[in-house]
């Protein structure tokens, strides 16, 4: 008898098991990622001309202020990268990699001297009433593309939860 129920036993354990499993194997909720899964989301690249237009709404800009607005945001417009960074980094001493950093980082700092200044230059081209709609703006919007990893945890019945409360 007592053998009988160890088999009763062991076999409720199996199928418990299998159906663990087989939940763990399931294909992810229709609504989004897994629970746990970490999802990399990349800002839409945003079309210049939109842009300019939203600027030209927003600062009720005038007929001659034109070419400082197209001035403006030719500035912001990032430079294409004709190489990847890490592109043959693997067989650079760590000397040539600092030295390759910093040649990186001056580049920037120049680009971001040009966008300083034509930015300075669109600014002194506008009225004290758009100034202060400019300066009303959100920070950041110069075209460039914003990488962010977002991890979601996934609540009771797939509700996305973060920071451990519900949405």
């Amino acid at each position: 008898m007592t053998r009988f129920k160890l088999g009763t036993a062991g076999l409720a354990a199996v199928i418990g098991l299998a159906t663990a499993g087989a939940s763990f194997a399931q294909s992810p909720p229709p609504g989004g990622a897994p629970p746990g899964a970490m999802r990399m989301m990349r800002a839409e690249e945003p079309n210049p001309e939109a842009r300019a237009q939203r600027l030209r709404d927003i600062l009720q800009l005038t007929p001659a202020q034109e070419p400082a607005l197209k001035a403006f945001l030719l500035a912001q417009k990032p430079p294409a990268r004709a190489t990847p960074p890490q592109a043959g980094a693997k067989a650079l001493t760590t000397p040539d990699r600092l030295d390759r950093q910093r040649t990186r980082m001056v580049e920037r700092l120049a680009a971001f001297d040009r966008r300083a200044a034509a930015t300075r230059t669109f600014y002194a081209q506008l009225t004290p009433t758009q100034k202060k709609a400019f300066d009303a703006l959100p920070q950041g919007g110069g075209g460039h593309r914003e990488i962010r990893v977002e991890r979601r945890m996934m609540g009771p019945g797939g509700s996305p939860m973060e920071h451990g409360g519900p949405e």
